[in-house]
Protein backbone atom coordinates (compact mmCIF):
# COMPACT_ATOMS: atom_id res chain seq x y z
CA UNK A 1 0.00 0.00 0.00
CA UNK A 2 2.90 2.33 0.76
CA UNK A 3 3.86 2.58 -2.94
CA UNK A 4 0.29 3.34 -4.01
CA UNK A 5 -0.30 6.21 -1.56
CA UNK A 6 0.70 9.76 -2.35
CA UNK A 7 2.80 11.79 0.14
CA UNK A 8 -0.20 13.20 2.04
CA UNK A 9 -1.72 9.76 2.46
CA UNK A 10 1.57 8.37 3.76
CA UNK A 11 1.80 11.15 6.34
CA UNK A 12 -1.81 10.52 7.36
CA UNK A 13 -1.12 6.78 7.76
CA UNK A 14 1.94 7.41 9.93
CA UNK A 15 0.10 10.03 12.00
CA UNK A 16 -2.90 7.72 12.52
CA UNK A 17 -0.61 4.87 13.57
CA UNK A 18 1.28 7.10 16.00
CA UNK A 19 -2.01 8.42 17.33
CA UNK A 20 -3.08 4.86 18.14
CA UNK A 21 0.26 4.15 19.84
CA UNK A 22 0.02 7.37 21.88
CA UNK A 23 -3.06 6.05 23.69
CA UNK A 24 -1.04 3.45 25.58
CA UNK A 25 -1.17 3.98 29.33
CA UNK A 26 -4.21 5.00 31.34
CA UNK A 27 -7.13 4.00 29.14
CA UNK A 28 -10.65 5.42 29.14
CA UNK A 29 -13.48 6.09 26.71
CA UNK A 30 -11.56 9.05 25.32
CA UNK A 31 -8.58 6.88 24.35
CA UNK A 32 -10.96 4.34 22.85
CA UNK A 33 -12.47 7.09 20.68
CA UNK A 34 -8.97 8.16 19.59
CA UNK A 35 -8.08 4.57 18.66
CA UNK A 36 -11.30 4.26 16.64
CA UNK A 37 -10.50 7.49 14.78
CA UNK A 38 -7.00 6.22 13.95
CA UNK A 39 -8.32 2.87 12.76
CA UNK A 40 -10.98 4.63 10.67
CA UNK A 41 -8.34 6.73 8.90
CA UNK A 42 -6.16 3.67 8.27
CA UNK A 43 -9.12 1.75 6.82
CA UNK A 44 -10.02 4.68 4.58
CA UNK A 45 -6.46 4.82 3.26
CA UNK A 46 -6.33 1.05 2.83
CA UNK A 47 -9.53 1.01 0.76
CA UNK A 48 -8.19 3.79 -1.45
CA UNK A 49 -4.92 1.89 -1.93
CA UNK A 50 -6.83 -1.22 -2.97
CA UNK A 51 -8.61 0.81 -5.63
CA UNK A 52 -12.10 0.26 -4.27
CA UNK A 53 -14.25 3.18 -5.40
CA UNK A 54 -16.52 4.84 -2.85
CA UNK A 55 -17.74 8.36 -2.43
CA UNK A 56 -17.32 10.55 0.65
CA UNK A 57 -19.46 13.71 0.60
CA UNK A 58 -16.67 16.12 1.51
CA UNK A 59 -13.71 14.14 0.17
CA UNK A 60 -10.91 12.20 1.79
CA UNK A 61 -8.91 15.25 2.83
CA UNK A 62 -11.80 16.83 4.72
CA UNK A 63 -12.55 13.57 6.53
CA UNK A 64 -8.88 13.10 7.50
CA UNK A 65 -8.60 16.72 8.67
CA UNK A 66 -11.81 16.36 10.71
CA UNK A 67 -10.40 13.17 12.25
CA UNK A 68 -7.25 15.07 13.26
CA UNK A 69 -9.26 17.96 14.74
CA UNK A 70 -11.58 15.59 16.63
CA UNK A 71 -8.59 13.67 18.00
CA UNK A 72 -6.94 16.92 19.12
CA UNK A 73 -10.12 17.93 20.99
CA UNK A 74 -10.28 14.54 22.70
CA UNK A 75 -6.60 14.73 23.63
CA UNK A 76 -7.08 18.22 25.10
CA UNK A 77 -9.89 16.87 27.29
CA UNK A 78 -7.52 14.30 28.84
CA UNK A 79 -4.31 16.35 28.63
CA UNK A 80 -3.85 16.78 32.40
CA UNK A 81 -5.03 13.27 33.33
CA UNK A 82 -2.08 11.67 31.55
CA UNK A 83 1.66 12.29 31.58
CA UNK A 84 2.37 15.62 29.90
CA UNK A 85 4.93 14.19 27.45
CA UNK A 86 2.49 11.54 26.25
CA UNK A 87 -0.27 14.11 25.87
CA UNK A 88 1.96 16.45 23.87
CA UNK A 89 3.09 13.58 21.61
CA UNK A 90 -0.53 12.64 20.98
CA UNK A 91 -1.41 16.29 20.29
CA UNK A 92 1.47 16.52 17.78
CA UNK A 93 0.20 13.36 16.04
CA UNK A 94 -3.30 14.82 15.84
CA UNK A 95 -1.89 18.07 14.39
CA UNK A 96 0.08 16.04 11.83
CA UNK A 97 -3.08 14.14 10.88
CA UNK A 98 -4.98 17.43 10.52
CA UNK A 99 -2.22 18.93 8.34
CA UNK A 100 -2.12 15.83 6.10
CA UNK A 101 -5.90 16.09 5.68
CA UNK A 102 -5.71 19.76 4.73
CA UNK A 103 -2.97 19.01 2.16
CA UNK A 104 -4.99 16.10 0.74
CA UNK A 105 -8.04 18.37 0.53
CA UNK A 106 -6.02 20.93 -1.45
CA UNK A 107 -4.86 18.23 -3.85
CA UNK A 108 -8.25 16.62 -4.51
CA UNK A 109 -11.62 18.22 -5.36
CA UNK A 110 -14.31 18.37 -2.70
CA UNK A 111 -16.64 15.95 -4.46
CA UNK A 112 -13.82 13.37 -4.31
CA UNK A 113 -14.40 12.07 -7.80
CA UNK A 114 -11.00 11.24 -9.27
CA UNK A 115 -10.01 12.85 -12.51
CA UNK A 116 -8.16 10.92 -15.18
CA UNK A 117 -4.91 12.79 -14.65
CA UNK A 118 -5.18 12.93 -10.82
CA UNK A 119 -5.97 9.60 -9.28
CA UNK A 120 -4.68 7.92 -6.17
CA UNK A 121 -3.36 5.08 -8.27
CA UNK A 122 -1.23 7.08 -10.70
CA UNK A 123 1.89 6.73 -8.57
CA UNK A 124 1.69 2.95 -8.69
CA UNK A 125 4.81 1.67 -10.41
CA UNK A 126 4.13 -0.01 -13.71
CA UNK A 127 4.80 -3.72 -13.78
CA UNK A 128 7.54 -4.78 -16.08
CA UNK A 129 6.48 -7.40 -18.53
CA UNK A 130 8.96 -9.99 -19.67
CA UNK A 131 9.48 -10.04 -23.40
CA UNK A 132 8.07 -13.22 -24.87
CA UNK A 133 10.35 -15.11 -27.24
CA UNK A 134 9.17 -15.08 -30.82
CA UNK A 135 8.76 -18.59 -32.29
CA UNK A 136 11.09 -19.41 -35.12
CA UNK A 137 9.98 -20.94 -38.40
CA UNK A 138 11.34 -24.39 -37.52
CA UNK A 139 9.38 -24.45 -34.22
CA UNK A 140 6.10 -23.96 -36.06
CA UNK A 141 4.02 -27.08 -35.32
CA UNK A 142 0.64 -25.80 -36.39
CA UNK A 143 -0.28 -28.02 -39.28
CA UNK A 144 -3.40 -29.91 -40.06
CA UNK A 145 -3.35 -33.64 -39.38
CA UNK A 146 -5.84 -36.08 -40.90
CA UNK A 147 -8.52 -37.12 -38.41
CA UNK A 148 -8.05 -40.85 -38.93
CA UNK A 149 -4.29 -40.76 -38.51
CA UNK A 150 -2.55 -40.30 -35.18
CA UNK A 151 0.88 -38.72 -35.31
CA UNK A 152 3.25 -37.30 -32.81
CA UNK A 153 4.73 -33.93 -33.65
CA UNK A 154 8.03 -33.19 -31.97
CA UNK A 155 9.63 -29.77 -31.72
CA UNK A 156 13.06 -29.41 -33.22
CA UNK A 157 15.81 -29.78 -30.66
CA UNK A 158 13.69 -31.91 -28.32
CA UNK A 159 15.39 -34.98 -26.93
CA UNK A 160 13.78 -38.32 -27.52
CA UNK A 161 13.41 -40.47 -24.46
CA UNK A 162 14.13 -44.18 -24.73
CA UNK A 163 11.06 -46.22 -25.46
CA UNK A 164 9.08 -43.40 -27.02
CA UNK A 165 8.21 -45.50 -30.08
CA UNK A 166 6.94 -48.41 -27.99
CA UNK A 167 3.18 -48.61 -27.43
CA UNK A 168 1.94 -47.44 -24.06
CA UNK A 169 0.65 -50.45 -22.05
CA UNK A 170 -1.54 -48.15 -19.91
CA UNK A 171 -3.29 -46.46 -22.81
CA UNK A 172 -7.01 -47.23 -23.03
CA UNK A 173 -8.05 -48.09 -26.59
CA UNK A 174 -10.46 -45.64 -28.16
CA UNK A 175 -13.88 -47.15 -28.95
CA UNK A 176 -14.67 -47.54 -32.61
CA UNK A 177 -17.35 -45.41 -34.17
CA UNK A 178 -20.74 -47.18 -34.57
CA UNK A 179 -21.62 -48.09 -38.15
CA UNK A 180 -23.66 -45.61 -40.11
CA UNK A 181 -27.29 -46.63 -40.93
CA UNK A 182 -26.35 -47.00 -44.59
CA UNK A 183 -23.64 -49.57 -43.69
CA UNK A 184 -26.11 -51.99 -42.00
CA UNK A 185 -26.90 -55.20 -43.92
CA UNK A 186 -30.12 -55.12 -45.85
CA UNK A 187 -33.13 -56.99 -44.48
CA UNK A 188 -32.65 -56.25 -40.82
CA UNK A 189 -34.26 -53.49 -38.92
Amino acid sequence: MWRVWNAEQRVAAVAASLLIVSTLGPFSWVELAIVLVGIGVLLLLRRRAQGRPFHLPFGDGTVIAAAGAWSALLILIRLFDRPLGQGMLALACAALLFAAGVRERARRPMDDLPRDQDTLWEEKPARRQRPRPQPSAEDDVTRALPADEERTVRLSGQRELPGMDEPNPYEVPRPKDPPAPDDLPAGRG
